[in-house]
């Protein structure tokens, strides 16, 4: 004769009625927080090399972002040395309005858009090794594309300056600011910031600073986008002759993102 198992009792039954819906739940939470990335991911178009989104804060929020991207790389850093790091939303110009995609072809009408006189931007400073606008990118690869697109600006007796590492020695680096006027200077956090500490990059003439910002690559990266090309960019940013001439009511330092 057949044995009837015996019920569960009530209480067993309640609970495993509740760990399916927890894990109902738990699988609807999964598919809202992937819909959320893959609303984030509209933002890039890995065609174009684009974070689109980039075009769309305005001074606050990009303040904001680089405050966030700061933070999340630097965890190894004291609060103090993060908030040194820190760029205040009135140093940062509102790019915002600028409508056309932020693509190599683009620069050069972006520069000329956001420069007083854009006339000027082909000009240089009589003194070697001055240049009144530098664009800062995230590699030297992405940095000879940016030189060739700012062509423009070039002349017979003024250069754009290639400051980057791409199979370019530093030696030979500093021999070129000194020996040639270069008016818009191309280059990365590192080399620029050893350039000038050498004394060949000099920053007294400079009016902006571009951050080549909307620039992805195929893994969807950015210049803010990792340690090793944030943290020298927000030092670079921060540094304190570039802080005390954002916000000069005479000549203010232009602080753009591309």
């Amino acid at each position: 004769m057949a044995q009837t198992q015996p019920a569960k009792p009530a209480s067993m039954a309640s609970k495993a009625k509740s760990k399916k819906r927890a894990r109902e739940d738990d699988g609807g939470s999964r598919k809202r927080r992937k819909s959320a990335f893959e609303h984030e991911d509209l933002d890039l178009d890995l065609e174009a090399g684009l974070n689109k989104k980039i075009g769309f804060l305005d001074s606050m929020l990009l303040a904001d972002h680089l405050a966030q991207k700061t933070r999340r790389f630097g965890s190894d850093l004291k609060p103090v040395e993060l908030s040194a790091l820190d760029i205040s939303p009135n140093a940062i110009k509102d790019s915002s309005s600028f409508s056309e995609p932020r693509s190599l072809e683009n620069l050069p009408k972006f520069l000329e858009a956001y420069a007083e006189n854009p006339e000027k931007l082909g000009d240089a400073p009589k003194e070697n090794g001055s240049p009144h606008t530098i664009i800062v990118t995230g590699a030297g690869l992405r940095a000879a594309e940016v030189v060739r697109a700012v062509r423009k600006f070039q002349s017979k007796n003024v250069t754009v300056g290639k400051l980057f590492a791409k199979h370019i020695k530093i030696e030979d680096t500093k021999k070129f600011l000194e020996s040639h006027r270069t008016g818009v200077a191309v280059g990365t956090p590192v080399r620029l910031s050893d350039l000038a500490e050498s004394g060949s990059l000099k920053l007294d003439k400079l009016e902006r600073l571009v951050v080549d910002a909307s620039h992805i690559d195929q893994k969807k990266r950015g210049i803010m986008d990792m340690k090793e090309t944030m943290i020298p960019l927000a030092r670079w940013l921060s540094r304190s002759e570039f802080k005390e001439k954002y916000t000069d009511p005479e000549r203010p330092l232009q602080l753009l993102f591309y």
